[in-house]
């Protein structure tokens, strides 16, 4: 995309951008053809391609790989996912819930030995993840998450409380009342790991054609092969596998399946070794606080604070467009917050701002399944955890695919069906007006010390 402006940092720091595929030139027809060319959908070819090479996988882009939120988050490699351990043992029984959080913990590891078996320099670094507590009220819900944590089964060694002196040498972010820690978390630089799947599924046999817009997706029935319908041509397929996490609203078939949801980011300067001694964060640890307006930020390869969060509103409609990846007042928030945290950085510049929109289904459930009567396959509405998600994903899928039972295609978010989302207004009446009550909820918090009960009622509009 030369001459554009860059879509993140992470795009603007690679040295190179890679091959420009060319488009679809006509109707043709393969085994799998994957609309998507985000983690989702080059996991899954990468995947199947290592299973079977004999396929004939075809990755459809409607811009270049890595577009979406793929080549725009904040870089967290987490074994976190978007349903809690707790939800899925109250549903699914706590041996379920047990097994999830295996696969997930082992998904992490799984990015980084796939790159690495792929050659892919993607700044891996597993420093896991400090979510501090800076008020009395967000120790109390930190503690809360320990104990619960306890009560499903996971040890101190996967996730455990860390006390205010030791939270202060991880991470300073003045006060610090405690911490939690998860080691399951890689900092990684996310462009430069889709940019090295796309020429991995390329090597391995796969086809990948990018500026090729998706019109609609037609499910199969008896007689008749699913297929994508494009612009340039028709692409008939055994399977069908929809890769387009924030995008999907955007189908008639499936506008309400998912809402996109907005979230910015900033970049610093490369900081100094001397503010760096003083902010912590050795380790590359990713980082957040416990706050319920979502933060989340970590420590680039090269030396910066790559650093994001929520706030910017859902737009009616489902509406996605380029001017909405760009909010001055939340961009200013951001720098706000970050100085809040590492007061250091008061006269740091910020050289990159951005943004791009997430997927959110109706129960904040991620899922990923196969309907065999009709040929379509998805994956994703991992409401911002989908960097790890994916991978399991297109591990998932393939299994799917060719049919092959295993341990992933028994988890409990395969097949599992989300409500839809209400009609206008009201989703943008309810998912605005979440907004605004988590900022009352974090202002209470911080006047009166004590867990917002307004949060606590959230909670079940937030499938927690």
């Amino acid at each position: 995309m030369a001459g554009a402006e860059p879509i993140s940092f992470w795009w603007d720091s690679l040295n190179e951008t890679g091959p420009d595929r060319p488009g679809l030139s006509g109707d043709c027809d393969v085994d799998v053809a994957i609309v998507g060319g985000g983690f989702t959908g080059l996991w899954t070819a990468r995947t199947l391609l290592n299973n079977d090479p004999s396929l004939r996988v075809l990755v459809i882009e409607r811009e270049i790989c890595g577009f979406g939120a793929s080549g725009r988050n904040g870089g967290w490699a987490s074994a976190y996912f978007s349903a809690s351990d707790a939800k899925i043992a109250r549903e699914n029984g706590l041996e379920v819930a047990r097994s999830m959080r295996r696969a997930m913990n082992n998904a992490v590891f799984d990015v980084g030995q796939s790159a690495s078996d792929d050659g892919i320099d993607c700044d891996f670094q597993r420093g896991g993840t400090i979510m501090a507590a800076r008020s009395a009220a967000q120790r109390t819900r930190a503690l809360h998450e320990v104990e619960e944590a306890r009560t499903l089964g996971i040890s101190e060694e996967d996730f455990r409380f860390v006390e205010a002196r030791e939270a202060s040498l991880m991470m300073n972010a003045p006060p610090v009342f405690g911490a939690t820690f998860n080691p399951h978390c890689a900092a990684i630089h996310p462009a430069k790991l889709v940019r090295g799947l796309a020429l991995s599924v390329e090597r391995f046999g796969g086809t990948i054609v990018e500026h090729t817009s998706a019109v609609t997706l037609q499910p199969g029935s008896v007689g008749r092969r699913p297929c994508v319908v494009t612009a340039q041509g028709t692409v008939r397929a055994d399977v069908v596998v929809r890769a387009t996490e924030g995008w999907t609203s955007q189908f008639a078939s499936t506008k309400k399946a998912v809402i996109p949801v907005y979230s910015l980011m900033i970049a610093t300067e490369p900081l100094t070794q001397e503010q760096w001694d003083e902010i912590g964060l050795s380790n590359r640890e990713t980082f957040a606080d416990h706050r319920h307006m979502v933060i989340y930020g970590q420590r680039t390869a090269d030396g910066r604070i790559a650093f994001g969060g929520r706030g910017a509103p859902y737009h009616f409609g489902s509406r996605i467009d380029p001017s909405f990846d760009h909010n001055e007042k939340v961009f200013r928030q951001l720098r706000q917050t970050l100085v809040e945290l590492f007061p250091a950085l008061g006269q740091t510049a910020i050289t990159h701002q951005w943004g791009g929109p997430l997927g959110i289904p109706r129960d904040w459930y991620s899922s990923v399944g196969l309907d065999r009567t009709t040929g379509m396959a998805w994956a994703g509405g991992y409401v911002g955890d989908g960097v790890t998600t994916s991978n399991l994903a297109g591990r998932t899928l393939s299994d799917l695919i060719l049919e092959q039972e295993s341990e992933l295609t028994a988890l409990p978010w395969v097949n599992h069906r989300s409500p839809v989302w209400e009609p206008e207004p009201l989703r943008w009446l309810g998912v605005n007006g979440g907004l605004i009550a988590s900022r009352w909820a974090d202002s209470s918090e911080r006047r009166h010390g004590t867990p917002s009960r307004l949060a606590e009622k959230m909670s079940g509009f937030l499938g927690h």
